[in-house]
Parts: structure tokens; C-alpha cells; sequence
């Protein structure tokens, strides 16, 4: 009997939708009964494009990587990277590589993907334009910005605001033109736009929209500047093209399969292009409703059609997809849904807009209410909500949904208010019934893969699982981290290992932890004075930057932060700060907590920095710690026409007193002399206000990505009075705050809110008082400064090596380049070269 032949597949692209082209596959079990086959352009396998940018965050391509461990291998597939298909004999069924190989193939699958569009503009090619597409690609605009002080994107759309963000990243002053009258013009309504528009210039960006670029001016082949449509002239030493994208058919064309007209290969509701044997899906589709989508989730759809045909499996057929897009660019959030732009007969628009804040909400609804689409700018909180009930009308008022929370009528919708069929993941095609078949949200990005395309829909999905019945601190611990103190303190337990053994759960005793309960025990440990953090156990227990008493940063220095309580600072410790840096050759940086930070040490050094520092005075500024970071002030009364307190001195007490406290999250405090509130004291953990009468005490604030304002607790107390209160707070706050939680989630998670609070540290009603009192005391009194003990102990300095086998031998990784008459990292993540093809054999 002969056995039939097998198979043969061959993807050409390897993107993100090739990748789940081949996921797909192997789900269906195809991999194991066919040769897979992928030629690679790029010199790497799949990565995550969409997050293309986090490159600029410190993330390395290895992070962004779309491909598991061992998959290519586990399943068989042959991967050829950086050797790309360069012709298709569809006669022959063979496809031709640059390398010179050919592959005759029975299905062929393109994934080409698109490539950037550039305006034909003169100039375009000089030195100093790029696109923004590929991470080769940021790689070359990274270099080029070194030592360049300005840059210009092309394109205000996704892309662009993508690029003008990593342009800035890199310190260089930014321009974005955009031909349209508003930013990001497919997604956003006008009213959008103008929103986005306020908070990206007050970023220090600067737009031109409603103008093209006509010229790029060059001078000795490089880039000096722009030519704008508009008559005006730019001044700029690097331009970014991120004008749109056109479909990637140039092979299709070559081989006569059937395109669009404006491009795109074309396919049928199957992917199936014009020849039976060839499928084409995602950016390089021109699909059977005539439209080319240029997001990865219609590209996922397309995979999964394409990879159903090809196993025979029934399959509905990709006939549209939800153009729906939720995305962070600069920092802001932006989505749109459904008909955003209102484009229905007879459609009606709900509209919230809040320009101080920076906040645009639109609801496109019908005359009936149902609700059509929408556009969110600045808060997309509601988007997880609002887009499953596109095309149904939602069980409240569209204005509910659109006013922020304390405004109007509380809207008490969840997402149980949505139908079973609701799609929750709009990038896997995920329902909400399909969700409800998990019990844990790894289990559902295991089963269904949904959360694990944009994240936009993670938040959705946990309010749709049960509630976790093990409220435990982690798979050590059946306890939470509050327990885990009350245990520790009471029974007087001064080691992980004693907490593990006693009160770990049965399979963790006598094991060493895990990378959630170690630092929460250290933390808790810490708190309750249990000695030098570095000493013993401990060491083992605590974060890297505790682990060095400094801030690791991005190419592995260290930063260090001595105190200065209240930012008052004499000139003589002003002048040794300098002489350090100076000598250290350190970058110098005031911060926003009135302090003085030093960045680009290595870990070798920082004893010899540390020593300087603490014979001139100065203490560790717990930067890198879980612990009070600052007590900010105005120069209250002493100095101001306007002050009623000495704020300075208030800060001061304060600072000193609760410096070293650790606890569940870092903290912050300020102290403000009159009620102009200059030192932004109800932005804090805890602030204070001056009062003709005395202080007002305000707990909860922080600032941050997610600010909160904070509540006030108690009004014109004495310094005493002040002092116990805030005492008390914060041992309550240690003592029942959970892991990583901060004051402000703290207080509003806390049953009954801040009543409850100001019951339990003003009014005693738990009886407690005087033993948060007693505890903060004994703080206080234990307190000592961390680098001052480590600087005297011979043995703690032998951990501050670049190399334990080579104490004497500096990082060499470690370097920087000059800016600004300062240091910067050189972050040389990558060499650019060209690897060899990357083979997985068959094990057929």
C-alpha cells in the first residue's frame, strides 16, 4: 500500500498574523499531518507590532516576541528568517527565496502583511527620514537621534502619535503634521480630536494639522528641515514617515492573482484568493466586503478562516470585521466603536466634555436609544462595557454612561448587563458565554486567547469571573498580607523561613517562597523593626533596588538619592551633591519631590558615593523602597506674605520622624503653609494645610497615572495633635493595607470608607490607638539610616560588585553617551546584522 504524500504548506510573512495563521494550524492538528514551511523577511520571528514602541520603555524584542519557547520545534515548522519569498511560480506550485531555495508547496498562504506609506515628496530619501514600521526600524531612528535635538512625524493617526512618542522618548523636541484638520482623523470625531489635541501640546509636542508636508530641505544630502503646504517652514534635523499603509501585494501582482484596484489581493469569504491553492489574509487582503483592515484583529479573524478552509472544517467565513480600537498613545486613552462618526440617518449624539481634564465622550444612539457606536478620549474606562452593546440599547440612559462617576445618577451597569453573545474579545472573537466557561482569568487566556491581544478587555473579563473563594496571598500562603502581619507581630515571628513553616500552606513548608510572598514578607518584617534589612534571610527576601539600597535604571546603573528632609538644604550640602556628581561623573535631576537625584552609578561605586555623602550629613533618601519617600513644603510663613504656619519646619519633623517606615507601597506627604496649597499637599499618601488654627490633616491623594484626591480627615489640630493622628494613620494603614496597595486604593477599599477611618485613628473605636501609637514609637526609636550601617560593616559592602568572581572589574555594559552638558544612557540593546535562517526540522 503506498503511502499518500505529505503535504506541504508554505506561509510567506511571518507578522502577528502569520504567527496566529500557524497557532491556528496547529490547534486543528494540520502541523502534524503537513510540512509547514515560513519564509521570513524580517531577521527575527514574529513580535507583538502593536507594542512596537515599548522598545523605547526598556522592553528588548525578545519581550515583544509573539512565538512561545519551542513551539517551531514542538510542532515541526521549518522557519527560514531573513529570506524572504521573492517569487511564486503558480504553475509549478514553487515558491522562490533570496537565498536561492525553492519550496513546491500544495497550499500557499500570503501574510505579506503592508509596508509604510512615504509622500512623494522631494527630499524624501535624503539622510535623516525613516518610516516607522519594523524594529530594524527603531533601531535606526534611535541611533540617528543621538546627539539631534529636534524631530518631525509625518502622519497624525495611530502610527504617527506612536512615532512622535518615541521621537520625544528620545529627548527630542517633537512636530507632528497632519494633513487633516484633526489628529487621528479615522478614529476620532472632531470634538475627539480637539481633546486629544489639548492634552498631547501640554505633553510639549507640537502639531500642525490641516497641512501637508511639501519639501523636505536638506543641505549635503541630510535633512534640515520641512516645506509645509501651507507656506510655513519647519526646522528639523530628522523626519518620521507614518502616513498610513498600503497593502503589500507586489508578489500577488507578479504571479497574476487577482488585486484590487486601489491594491490588495483579493479573496473570497474563505481568504481564498483567485487561485484555489493560494490564501492570502491580514493587511495584504483585500477581503470579499471590499475593504482592506489594517488592524491585527480582523487579521486574527482572517487567520482562523484561512487555517479552517485549510484543515476542512466548517467555518462562517470572514465577511467584516469590528473596526473597534482602544489604544494608549502618549499616554492618553483613545477608542472608538461601532459608528463612531455618527454616520447613520437619523442618528443622535450624547456628548460629555470636560476641556480642563482633557476628557471627550460621544455616544452615537438611534431615536430609540439603541446605541450605535462612540468615541472616548482621555478616559476609555467604560470602552470593555460599551462596545458588546453596540447594536442593542443599553439598560440605562446613554447620558449614565457617559457623565463620570458622582455626576448624575449612579449607573449601576456591569457586565452582566450583556447578552451571552456579546464579544468581549474583540481581538480573538471572544463571547462572554466562552469566558464563562473559565474560573480564572490564566484560565481563560489559555482556552480562548482572549486578554491576551490589545489588554483592552482584561478588566471586562475579571468582573465576569467568580470571585476568587482563596483569598491568599499567593500559592504559599493561605493568608493575605494583612493576616501575615498580624501573625508576624503577634507571635513575635523575625524570619521567612519561621512564617513559612508555621503558617505556610502544607505543600510550601520548608520550600523557599516565591517571587509575590518574599518581599511581602520582607516588607512586613521590615515594618515591624525586625533589624537591618540586608542582614541574614532578609537579604534573600527583598527587590533588586533593596537589594542595592539605590534604583536600578535601564542599562543597569543605579541611582542615588540622598534625603532632604522638607527640600531645605544648606549650601554647603548643595555644594558636596555637586562635588559628588561631578566627580562620580553622574546625571543630576531635581525632582518633584524637592530633592536631588543622581543617576549613572555603578553598583561598585556606590559605596564610594555613599561615603562622601554620609560624612558630609546626608542619609539615605529610601528611593528605592517601599517606605516614605518625601515631605515636600512651601517656605510657609517664614518666608511667604501668605503664610499662616512654618511649613518648613513641620516638614522637617515630619520627614525625620517617619523616614525608614516601610510599608505596603511606597509614600508621599507634603506640607503647605496657607491654603494656596503650593506644596500640592492633597495629591499625597498624607498632606498638610495650614490653618490660622493650627493644621488640616488629609489622607488618601496620590498622583500619578490614576489620580486621587485626598480626603480630609481632621481640621485645625496642634502639632501634637497632628503628630498622633498621622501616626496612627499610617500604622493602620501597614497593618491592613494589602500587598503593592497604595493609601488612596487603600481608603476605598477600606469597608466603610473614610468614616470608618476617622473612627478607628480619631475617635478610637477599635481600641487601637494607643497600640498603633506604641508601634510608631518604637519605629522612631529603632530608626537607623540604612547606608550609614551598611558603609560600617565590611561584610555588607562585599554585595556591591559588578562581579563576584571579579570585585575589581567595573560592568562593561554599562555606558553612557553625553547630552545637555550631562550623561544619558547608551542603550545599545541590538546589533544590526544578518543572522542565519533559523531551521526547525521536521520530525516526520
Amino acid at each position: 500500500m503506498t503511502t499518500p504524500p505529505t503535504p506541504t504548506i508554505v506561509l510567506v510573512g511571518h507578522g502577528m498574523v502569520g504567527q496566529r495563521f500557524l497557532e491556528a494550524l496547529a490547534d486543528r492538528g494540520v502541523t502534524a499531518r503537513a510540512r509547514i514551511v515560513v519564509l521570513c523577511e524580517e531577521p527575527r520571528p514574529a513580535y507583538d507590532r502593536v507594542q512596537l514602541t515599548s522598545y523605547f520603555s526598556g522592553k528588548t524584542p525578545d519581550d515583544l516576541s509573539m512565538v512561545e519557547d519551542g513551539f517551531m520545534e514542538r510542532h515541526g515548522i521549518e522557519l527560514y528568517t531573513d529570506d524572504p519569498a521573492v517569487a511564486v511560480d503558480r504553475t509549478a506550485r514553487t515558491v522562490t527565496a533570496r537565498s536561492g531555495q525553492v519550496f513546491g508547496y500544495d497550499t500557499l498562504v500570503l501574510a505579506t502583511g503592508s509596508f509604510p506609506f512615504v509622500p512623494p515628496v522631494p527630499g524624501k530619501d535624503a539622510h535623516g527620514c525613516f518610516v516607522y514600521r519594523t524594529i530594524e526600524d527603531l533601531l535606526a531612528i534611535e541611533e540617528y537621534a543621538k546627539g539631534r535635538t529636534t524631530g518631525a512625524v509625518v502622519g497624525g493617526g495611530l502610527l504617527g502619535l506612536e512615532a512622535a512618542g518615541a521621537l520625544k522618548g528620545l529627548g527630542l523636541d517633537t512636530h507632528i503634521v497632519e494633513f487633516a484638520p484633526r489628529l487621528m482623523p479615522v478614529q476620532v470625531d472632531e470634538g475627539g480630536g480637539a481633546a486629544l489635541l489639548r492634552t498631547i501640546e501640554q505633553m510639549g509636542l507640537t502639531v500642525h494639522t490641516g497641512t501637508g508636508t511639501q519639501e523636505i530641505v536638506t543641505e549635503d544630502g541630510a535633512v534640515t528641515g520641512m516645506r509645509l503646504s501651507d507656506g510655513s517652514e519647519l526646522a528639523t534635523e530628522m523626519v518620521v514617515f507614518s502616513a498610513g499603509v498600503r497593502p503589500r501585494d507586489q508578489l500577488a501582482r507578479d504571479c497574476g492573482l487577482d488585486v484590487g484596484e486601489r491594491g490588495g489581493i483579493a479573496v473570497d469569504e474563505l481568504c481564498r484568493t483567485s487561485d484555489p491553492a493560494v490564501f492570502a489574509i491580514g493587511e495584504c487582503a483585500l477581503a470579499s466586503d471590499g475593504r482592506v483592515y489594517g488592524l491585527v484583529a480582523p487579521g486574527y479573524e482572517m487567520a482562523h478562516t484561512a487555517a479552517a478552509a485549510i484543515a476542512e472544517e466548517s467555518t462562517e467565513g470572514f465577511t467584516g470585521a469590528d473596526l473597534s480600537t482602544k489604544l494608549k498613545l502618549l499616554g492618553v486613552d483613545v477608542a472608538s466603536f461601532g459608528d463612531a462618526h455618527g454616520t447613520a440617518e437619523g442618528c443622535l449624539d450624547v456628548v460629555y466634555s470636560d476641556s480642563r481634564s482633557g476628557i471627550y465622550k460621544k455616544l452615537v444612539v438611534d431615536g430609540e436609544g439603541t446605541l450605535l457606536g462612540g468615541v472616548l478620549v482621555g478616559d476609555a474606562e467604560s470602552y470593555g462595557l460599551l462596545r458588546p452593546l453596540t447594536g442593542s440599547k443599553p439598560p440605562v440612559s446613554p447620558e449614565q454612561l457617559v457623565l463620570p462617576a458622582g455626576v448624575g445618577a449612579p449607573v449601576a451597569l456591569g457586565p452582566s448587563a450583556l447578552p451571552d453573545d456579546a464579544v468581549i474579545c474583540s481581538c480573538h472573537n471572544v463571547t462572554k458565554h466562552a469566558i464563562g466557561q473559565c474560573t480564572s482569568l490564566p484560565e481563560v487566556k489559555k482556552c480562548t486567547k482572549a486578554g491576551t491581544g490589545c489588554g483592552s478587555c482584561v478588566k471586562v473579563i475579571e468582573k465576569l469571573l467568580p470571585a476568587a473563594t482563596d483569598k491568599g496571598l499567593c500559592g504559599c500562603f493561605s493568608y493575605t498580607r494583612s493576616e501575615l502581619y498580624e501573625i508576624a507581630r503577634t507571635l513575635r515571628v523575625t524570619s521567612f523561613a519561621a512564617l513559612l513553616d508555621s503558617h505556610g500552606r502544607e505543600e510550601a513548608k520548608g520550600g523557599d517562597g516565591c517571587e509575590v510572598c518574599k518581599p511581602t514578607v520582607g516588607s512586613v518584617l521590615a515594618s515591624l523593626n525586625n533589624g537591618y534589612i540586608l542582614d541574614g534571610e532578609q537579604a534573600a527576601l527583598q527587590d533588586t533596588n533593596d537589594h542595592h539600597l539605590a534604583n536600578l535604571q535601564r542599562n543597569g546603573s543605579y541611582s542615588v538619592v540622598p534625603r532632604i528632609p522638607g527640600g531645605e538644604i544648606t549650601p554647603e550640602k548643595l555644594i558636596v551633591i555637586g562635588e559628588v556628581a561631578r566627580d562620580f561623573g553622574l546625571y543630576t535631576k531635581i525632582t518633584g519631590g524637592q530633592r536631588i537625584d543622581l543617576f549613572g552609578a555603578r553598583v561598585d561605586q556606590l559605596p564610594s558615593i555613599w561615603t562622601r555623602l554620609v560624612d558630609a550629613g546626608f542619609e539615605s533618601g529610601h528611593a528605592y523602597g517601599k517606605a516614605l519617600r518625601t515631605v515636600k513644603s512651601c517656605v510657609g510663613q517664614t518666608w511667604c506674605r501668605y503664610g499662616v504656619q512654618d511649613s518648613v519646619r513641620m516638614a522637617i519633623q515630619l520627614e525625620l520622624r517617619y523616614r525608614g517606615l516601610r510599608a505596603p507601597h511606597k509614600l508621599k506627604s507634603a506640607v503647605s503653609g496657607c491654603a494656596r496649597e503650593c506644596a500640592e499637599a492633597q495629591s499625597k499618601d498624607f498632606g498638610v494645610i495650614a490653618t490660622a488654627n493650627g493644621w488640616n490633616l488629609y489622607v488618601g491623594g496620590n498622583g500619578g497615572a490614576t489620580p486621587r484626591h485626598a480626603d480630609l480627615l481632621a481640621q485645625d489640630l496642634s502639632d501634637a495633635e497632628l503628630v498622633r493622628l498621622i501616626d496612627r494613620f499610617l500604622m493602620f494603614y501597614i497593618r491592613t493595607g494589602d500587598r503593592l496597595e497604595r493609601t488612596s486604593v487603600w481608603l476605598e477599599r477600606l469597608e466603610g470608607g473614610l468614616d470608618h477611618l476617622r473612627d478607628v485613628v480619631v475617635h478610637d473605636s477599635l481600641g487601637l490607638c494607643d497600640e498603633l501609637e506604641a508601634l510608631m514609637a518604637a519605629h522612631v526609636a529603632d530608626y537607623k539610616d540604612e547606608w550609614a550601617e551598611t558603609l560600617d560593616d565590611p561584610d555588607r559592602l562585599r554585595r556591591f560588585v559588578s562581579f563576584v568572581n571579579a570585585p575589581e572589574t567595573p560592568d562593561p555594559s554599562v555606558r553612557f553617551v553625553p547630552e545637555r552638558d550631562q550623561i544619558k544612557p547608551d542603550l545599545q540593546i541590538l546589533t544590526i546584522g544578518t543572522p542565519k535562517p533559523l531551521e526547525g526540522v521536521s520530525s516526520r
